[in-house]
């Protein structure tokens, strides 16, 4: 008789009858899609700013492109490039906060000169207000300077942005540097942040951030094949400076449980959580360049090993996280963890390309509609999920540039979409696509489909 990893290992071969349906329809009725059909089949789509085909989306559905690179802020300081996650806060009825991460590394001039951490390293984020009656930037400035590579973070219940650094580079890796990074940095919604980082939250190769507003801990992922899940649980809610205990998911009865292989969708796990003594230490070993610190005082206590984690959400008391690379063929997991019950279950894992390929970054809108934005350097798409669970593309990227804005040239179809968030009123998306450095606005008919 086959044992359970046997039986999944040998089954492969059966992926037809392995249908995404039905896991996704499980995802779908977790999470409480809308009961809708898609929205149509997606075609290139002018601009509205600019008059280009950028995007592919479905009929009734518009979009402003802002916030080039290159483009000047409020104070004549050039746009970065490197779009990547973003979150948008409500300002009033007509106006939309966005807080936008830039994955830039170093050693670089930092993004503001007189307000950084390191005055080597170009990475940060950027902050505009959007006026969605005129379609429009009203204000834009540096929010966050002298990080390194912001990759993605996530909001917090308080009105925050959580901009998380994706490497453990420093002066002893990279000459030229002259702080040490892989932290977390808490961004206001209305002011520049003072770049102070929040050390206890661990040094490691952050990914997203994702709150739960009930207990104020933070959930964090982290991009790497050999990657942790953590939580950060401060010692007072809503004031993460203040500091508080690392910790690392680890699974009962199992010592360093292995999820990127041999699982079933739906498996379900109890749950534990293991310290982190040291969050500030970068390297397992004294090899410079391994950025094992916090992910190797986990798993010598019995934490578990994901592939890649990086997208990840909070919506109605659950935790969910995106493995881009987990699974038998490498296309990709989601999973959920449900605090109030310390489980987690394995949502989906997807059997091919053509049903779900490398899911990076994940937002559910307020509708409860799940979006994923999808990072495999080939067909680059948003997808939706529908209530009966199927996935469809709501959104393809097809920017192709000669020169029309800021002179910017190039064939960037295959570049990913990233920091996919909704306005809070639900009526507008917001997302980038990171290079050459392109934020949109779409609008349409979301209520009449899932999302």
């Amino acid at each position: 008789m086959w044992t359970r990893r046997e039986f999944v290992r040998n089954s492969t071969a059966l992926a037809g009858a392995f249908s995404a349906t039905p896991v996704f329809r499980a995802f779908a009725a977790d999470v409480g899609v809308p009961e809708a059909l898609p929205y149509g089949d997606v075609k290139p789509t002018k601009d509205r700013s600019t008059g280009l085909n950028l995007l592919e989306l479905p009929d009734g559905f518009d979009y402003w492109s802002f916030g080039w690179a290159g483009e000047p802020l409020s104070a004549g300081l050039p746009t970065p490039p490197r779009h990547d996650g973003m979150a948008a806060f409500q300002k009033d009825k007509h106006r939309v906060v966005l807080i936008r991460n830039h994955e830039i590394g170093g050693p670089l001039d930092p993004l503001q000169p007189m307000l950084n951490y390191d005055a080597k390293a170009g990475g940060g984020t950027t902050t505009l207000t959007f006026n969605t009656r005129t379609r429009q930037v009203e204000h834009s400035y540096v929010s966050l300077s002298g990080t390194f590579r912001n990759c993605a973070g996530g909001p917090t219940p308080w009105n925050t942005w959580l901009s998380c650094e994706e490497t453990v580079d420093g002066p002893e890796s990279l000459p030229g540097l002259e702080k040490p990074h892989g932290f977390v940095f808490e961004v206001p919604r209305d002011r520049p942040s003072l770049p102070i980082p929040i050390t206890e939250m661990g040094r490691f190769v952050h990914e997203a951030a994702a709150v739960d507003p009930g207990t104020g801990i933070v959930y964090l992922t982290e991009d790497r094949y050999t990657a942790g899940f953590y939580r950060f649980v401060p010692n007072e809610r809503s004031q993460l400076a203040k500091g508080g205990k690392l910790e690392m998911l680890a699974i009962r009865g199992h010592k360093a449980f292995e999820t990127r292989k041999g699982l079933q969708n739906g498996e379900e796990f109890e749950v534990s959580w293991v310290p982190i003594n040291d969050p500030t230490r970068a390297h397992a070993t004294t090899n410079v360049g391994d950025a094992l610190g916090v992910y190797a005082q986990g798993t010598e206590l019995g934490a578990a090993t994901f592939a890649r984690l990086e997208g990840a959400w909070y919506a109605g008391g659950k935790i969910y996280f995106t493995a881009t690379t987990g699974g038998e063929g490498m296309h990709g997991q989601i999973w959920s963890y449900v605090p109030s019950e310390e489980r987690l279950r394995l949502i989906y894992e997807s059997p091919s390309r053509s049903q779900l390929d490398n899911p990076d970054n994940l937002t559910i809108s307020p509708r409860n509609g799940v979006l994923l934005c999808e990072d495999n350097g080939r067909d680059i798409r948003l997808q939706g999920i529908t209530a009966a669970g199927k996935p469809f593309v709501f959104a393809r990227n097809n920017t192709v540039l000669n020169g029309e804005v800021q002179g910017i040239q190039g064939d960037f179809r295959r570049a990913e979409f990233a920091g996919a968030t909704f306005s809070p009123d639900g009526r507008w998306l917001f997302v980038n696509i990171q290079t050459p450095g392109i934020s949109f606005a779409i609008r349409g008919p979301w209520a009449s489909g899932p999302l």
